[in-house]
C-alpha cells in the first residue's frame, strides 16, 4: 500500500472560483495563474520600488513615482524584453 495522503486533483479555484466547473480544471488553473501575476505588485525600472500596477492591457504605472510605460499584457516584463535585456547587458561587457 502507498504511505502518504494522495494528492487532491481539483479544487484550483482562486480568482478563477468566479467559472465554478466550467472550462476544464487546467485553463482554470493557467487563468488563475496569470491573474496572479497580473495583479501582483511589481518593480519599477525607475525608482526600484515594488509599486507597479497594472492599468490596463499593457499599461503599467508606479504608485511611487508616476511613471508610466508599456509592457507586457500580463507582465511589465515579458521574456522576450528579459532576453533582450541580457543580450544587450553581454556585448556590453565583451566591448569593456
Amino acid at each position: 500500500m502507498a504511505k502518504g495522503k494522495h494528492k487532491a486533483k481539483g479544487r484550483i479555484s482562486g480568482s478563477a472560483g468566479r467559472f465554478g466547473p466550467r472550462y476544464g480544471r487546467f485553463i482554470r488553473k493557467s487563468v488563475n495563474q496569470i491573474e496572479k501575476i497580473q495583479r501582483a505588485k511589481h518593480l519599477c525600472p525607475r525608482c526600484d520600488t515594488i509599486s507597479v500596477k497594472r492599468e490596463g492591457t499593457g499599461i503599467w504605472t508606479c504608485r511611487k513615482c508616476n511613471f508610466k510605460f508599456a509592457g507586457g499584457a500580463y507582465a511589465p516584463q515579458t521574456p522576450g524584453l528579459k532576453v533582450a535585456l541580457r543580450n544587450i547587458d553581454a556585448s556590453i561587457k565583451k566591448e569593456a
